[in-house]
C-alpha cells in the first residue's frame, strides 16, 4: 500500500508539472519588440502573463499591462537580464522564487501595483541589484524579517504609498548607503526614531509627509532628524504650511546645519508660514533653495523676517508661483531683503510683470537672472534694468524669454552697458523687426532670438572680438536661410541655429555666406523633402559634408510632399523617378520607343495590320449600298496563269457550247458571266475597292491556285478580301471554288489565311487534269459547282 501511495503521489507530481508546462506554452504570448541592443519594450501590450522574449535580453519593460502574477518559471531563463520593469500592472502575487535566476539584475521596478506585502525572499538572490522601486503599492509596512537585507549593492530605493502607516527600526537593515532615497508617507502614523538613521552616506532624500506636517509634527521631526545631513539634498513634497506649528520639523534640519539644498514641491503657504520658515533657516548655511508649484494664500507681508540673515544662499529657484489674491499682494519693494545675497535667481512661470528699479539695484552682485515665461513688457523690463544704466554690472546670464517684449532696439539699449554679459536669451517674444545696427556688449557670445516673428536678419548681431566664440540662434519664421550679414562673426568657427522657422529647404549654396560655419541646427521646420535637400541633410547627419548637424535628427521631419508628411528626413528614401526626372523620362521614352518598335514588328509578323486593313475595307463595303449581282463568278488568278484563264476557262464557261441542250431545261448548260480584273475593273478606282466590289457582285469566287498564285501580291490581296467576304454570315460557306492548276497542298497557302486553309481541308476542290481526255469531266464538275446556287 505504501509503495502504491508513493506511485500515485509521483504521478500526481508529474501531472502537476505537465500542467505547469502546458500553462507556460499555451497562456504565455510572445513579445517581438526587441531591438539589436537586446532591449525589449513590451509596455502597453495587453499581456496578462509575462510574455516570452529572447533569453539573452538585457532589458525588459512590461509596464502598463494586465499582469496579476509572476510565476516561478516566468523569468527562469533570463540570467542576463539587467533591468526589469513591471510598473503599472495589476500585480498582486509574486512567487517566492520568481527572481532567483536574475543574478545580474541591476534595476527592478514594481511600482504602482497591488502588492499588499513585501517578501524578503524575492530579493535573496538579487545581489547585483542597484535600483529598486516599490512606490504606490497597498502595503502598510515593509514586513519582517527586513526585506532589503541581502541588497548590499543597493544605491537607489523608492518605497511607500498612500497605505504606508508604519516604519520601524530595522526595516531598512542591510541598506548601508544610498545615493537616492524616496519615501511616500503622506499618511504615516507610527515611526520609530532611528528607522532611517542607519544609512550613511545618504544622498538625495525625497519625502512626502503631508499628514505628519499637519497633525503629527513630532513624527515629521523624527523623520527629518534621521535624514538631515549637512551634504544631503532634501526634497519635501505635498506640504501645507499654515502656521508656526507646521514649521517645527524644519528646526531639525536647521540643527543639522544642512548646507547643500532644500527643495519644496507642491506647497501651500500662508504669510505666517513664510515668515516662520525664514526665521527657522536664519543663519543656516543653505546654498540652494528651490520652490516648485507654490501657492501663496497671503498678501506677501513678510517684513517681520527682514532681520534674518541668509547670506549663505547662493541660488534661489522659484517655478510655477500662484498668488491667490494677486490684487492684494504687496509690492516687491518690501521683499528687497531677500535679494541681497543670491548670485543666481530664477523666477519662472510665475506671472511676474515688474521688478522695481530700487529693488533691482540690490542685484548688483547677481550673475544669473532667469525671468522666463512671465508677463514682462518693454516698459517693465526698462524699469527692471534701471533704464540701461548698467547697475547689474556682474550680470553674465540674462534670460527673459517667453514674455511680451516687442522691441529688439529697447533690449539692445538696456543691455549695452552690461560689460560682463555673455548669454542673452530673448526668445519667444513678439519681435517683428530688427534695427539695422546694434551695439551689443563685447562679451556677448550667445544670443537666442528664436520663436519671434522676424522675416529678415540685419547686421544687428553680436560681433565677437578677441577670438571669443560667437553663436547665433535665429528662429523667427524665416522662409529661407538668411544671408550672413556684413560684420557677422567669422574669425572663429560659427555655429548657427535656425530652429522653429518656416524653412522649406536649404543646401550648400544657401550657406556659402557663412564662411567658417561648421555646426548647424535647423530642426523643427516645415521641410519640403526634395531630392537635393534630403541628400544634403543625410550627408550632414553622417558627417560626410563640411557642415555638421548638431541637434537631434528626430527634429527634422518632412512636411511635404503629402506622402512623406511626418517622416524623419534621415529615414526618407526617394526613388530615381523623383530625383532624376530628366534621366528617367529619357530612359522611359527610349524604352517605350524600343517596345513600340518591337510591338510593331510583332504585329507585322502576326499580320495584325493586315487584319485591321481588311476589317476597315470590309466595314466600308458592308456599310455601302447593297450591290446587285452582275457576275456568276469572280476569277482570282495570277498574271502568270492568265493564258490558262483566257484560253481555257473563259471560252469554256462564257461561250455557248454547240451541243448545248434545250435552254428551257434548267439542267442544260448555259453561258456564264465571269468577272476578270483585266476587263471588268473600273478604271480610276482604288484597286482594293474594285476587288471588294467585284466579289460582292459575283455569286462565286473562283481561285486559280498555283505556285504563281501564292507568290503574286495581287492574288494575295484578293485572298485577303475573300478572307472577310467569303466567311461573312451572308455569304455562306459554298461561295468559294478552288481550282488547282498544279499539285498544291494547304501548307503552301500563307498561314494567316487560316480559314482558307481550313476550307481546303474540308471542301472538295477541283484539280486541272494533266490528261486531256479527263478535261470534259473537269468542266462538267465546274459548271455544276457554279450553278449550285440556282438549284
Amino acid at each position: 500500500m505504501g509503495q502504491s501511495a508513493n506511485t500515485y503521489l509521483t504521478l500526481l507530481v508529474l501531472l502537476l508539472s505537465l500542467g505547469c508546462a502546458q500553462r507556460s506554452d499555451t497562456d504565455r504570448k510572445r513579445c517581438g519588440h526587441c531591438d539589436l541592443q537586446l532591449s525589449c519594450n513590451c509596455s502597453y501590450g495587453g499581456f496578462i502573463h509575462v510574455p516570452l522574449v529572447p533569453e539573452r535580453a538585457l532589458s525588459l519593460d512590461l509596464s502598463f499591462n494586465n499582469i496579476t502574477e509572476v510565476w516561478a518559471d516566468d523569468l527562469s531563463s533570463h540570467m542576463s537580464l539587467r533591468a526589469l520593469s513591471l510598473h503599472g500592472n495589476r500585480l498582486a502575487v509574486i512567487h517566492l522564487s520568481a527572481f532567483d535566476s536574475l543574478w545580474s539584475l541591476e534595476k527592478l521596478d514594481l511600482s504602482d501595483n497591488r502588492l499588499t506585502d513585501i517578501n524578503h525572499k524575492w530579493f535573496t538572490k538579487l545581489g547585483a541589484l542597484q535600483q529598486l522601486n516599490l512606490l504606490d503599492n497597498p502595503y502598510s509596512c515593509l514586513g519582517s524579517p527586513p526585506a532589503f537585507q541581502s541588497l548590499v549593492r543597493l544605491r537607489r530605493l523608492d518605497f511607500g504609498g498612500p497605505a504606508l502607516v508604519e516604519l520601524r527600526r530595522g526595516d531598512l537593515s542591510g541598506v548601508t548607503e544610498l545615493e537616492e532615497l524616496t519615501i511616500h508617507a503622506n499618511n504615516l502614523e507610527r515611526y520609530e526614531s532611528g528607522a532611517l538613521a542607519a544609512m550613511w552616506p545618504l544622498g538625495r532624500v525625497t519625502l512626502r509627509l503631508h499628514e505628519p506636517f499637519l497633525n503629527n509634527t513630532a513624527l515629521a521631526s523624527a523623520v527629518l532628524a534621521d535624514v538631515s545631513y549637512p551634504n544631503t539634498p532634501l526634497v519635501l513634497e505635498d506640504l501645507h504650511l499654515v502656521g508656526n506649528e507646521s514649521l517645527q520639523p524644519f528646526k531639525e534640519t536647521a540643527k543639522r546645519r544642512i548646507r547643500s539644498s532644500l527643495t519644496l514641491r507642491n506647497l501651500n503657504m500662508s504669510d505666517e508660514a513664510v515668515v516662520d520658515l525664514l526665521v527657522v533657516i536664519d543663519g543656516v548655511p543653505l546654498t540652494f533653495i528651490s520652490i516648485e508649484d507654490l501657492t501663496l494664500t497671503g498678501e506677501g507681508r513678510w517684513e517681520r523676517a527682514s532681520w534674518t540673515d541668509h547670506r549663505g544662499i547662493d541660488e534661489f529657484f522659484l517655478q510655477n508661483l500662484v498668488v491667490l489674491d494677486v490684487f492684494k499682494f504687496v509690492s516687491l519693494l518690501q521683499h528687497r531683503f531677500l535679494l541681497h545675497y543670491p548670485r543666481k535667481v530664477s523666477v519662472i512661470h510665475s506671472q511676474v510683470f515688474v521688478i522695481p528699479c530700487p529693488t533691482a539695484h540690490l542685484l548688483v552682485n547677481m550673475q544669473y537672472l532667469d525671468l522666463s515665461n512671465n508677463l514682462l513688457t518693454d516698459l517693465t523690463v526698462t524699469e527692471m534694468l534701471c533704464n540701461g544704466d548698467g547697475t547689474q554690472k556682474d550680470l553674465r546670464v540674462l534670460n527673459i524669454s517667453g514674455n511680451i517684449l516687442k522691441s529688439v532696439s529697447t533690449i539692445n539699449r538696456l543691455v549695452a552697458k552690461l560689460s560682463k554679459l555673455t548669454h542673452l536669451d530673448i526668445s519667444r517674444n513678439g519681435y517683428s523687426s530688427m534695427p539695422q545696427d546694434c551695439s551689443w556688449p563685447r562679451t556677448l557670445r550667445y544670443l537666442n532670438m528664436s520663436g519671434a516673428k522676424l522675416t529678415t536678419i540685419t547686421s544687428c548681431l553680436p560681433h565677437n572680438s578677441g577670438g571669443v566664440r560667437s553663436e547665433q540662434q535665429w528662429s523667427q519664421k524665416l522662409l529661407s536661410v538668411p544671408t550672413c550679414p556684413e560684420g557677422a562673426p567669422s574669425s572663429e568657427t560659427l555655429p548657427c541655429f535656425f530652429q522653429s522657422n518656416t524653412l522649406n529647404m536649404f543646401g550648400n549654396s544657401d550657406l556659402q555666406s557663412y564662411r567658417r560655419l561648421q555646426s548647424l541646427q535647423v530642426g523643427q521646420n516645415k521641410f519640403v523633402c526634395s531630392c537635393d535637400f534630403v541628400d544634403f541633410l543625410q550627408s550632414a547627419f553622417k558627417g560626410a559634408g563640411d557642415v555638421h548637424i548638431t541637434d537631434r535628427t528626430e527634429s527634422y521631419i518632412c512636411d511635404s510632399p503629402l506622402y512623406l508628411q511626418g517622416e524623419p528626413v534621415g529615414q526618407v528614401s526617394l526613388s530615381i523617378v523623383e530625383c532624376h526626372q530628366v534621366l528617367f523620362v529619357s530612359v522611359i521614352c527610349g524604352v517605350a520607343l524600343c517596345v513600340a518598335l518591337l510591338l510593331c514588328i510583332l504585329l507585322w509578323r502576326l499580320h495584325a495590320f493586315w487584319y485591321l486593313k481588311m476589317t476597315w475595307a470590309w466595314i466600308k463595303a458592308k456599310t455601302g449600298a447593297e450591290a446587285l449581282l452582275s457576275f456568276d463568278a469572280f476569277v482570282s488568278y495570277s498574271e502568270r496563269d492568265a493564258s490558262w484563264v483566257e484560253n481555257f476557262l473563259v471560252p469554256e464557261l462564257e461561250e455557248p457550247r454547240e451541243n448545248a441542250e434545250d435552254s428551257s431545261n434548267p439542267r442544260s448548260p448555259r453561258s456564264l458571266t465571269l468577272c476578270l480584273h483585266k476587263r471588268d475593273f473600273l478604271p480610276g478606282y482604288w484597286i482594293m475597292d474594285n476587288i471588294m466590289s467585284a466579289m460582292e457582285r459575283s455569286r462565286r469566287t473562283i481561285f486559280i491556285l498555283s505556285q504563281n498564285f501564292v507568290e503574286s501580291d495581287w492574288c494575295r490581296y484578293e485572298l485577303d478580301f475573300s478572307h472577310f467576304w467569303l466567311f461573312d454570315g451572308n455569304a455562306g460557306g459554298e461561295a468559294a471554288i478552288l481550282i488547282l492548276l498544279e499539285p498544291l497542298s494547304k501548307d503552301d497557302i500563307p498561314k494567316r489565311f487560316c480559314k482558307l486553309r481550313k476550307l481546303m481541308s474540308s471542301t472538295t476542290y477541283l484539280e486541272w487534269p494533266q490528261e486531256e481526255e479527263r478535261s470534259g469531266e473537269f468542266w462538267k464538275n465546274l459548271r455544276e459547282a457554279l450553278r449550285m446556287e440556282d438549284d
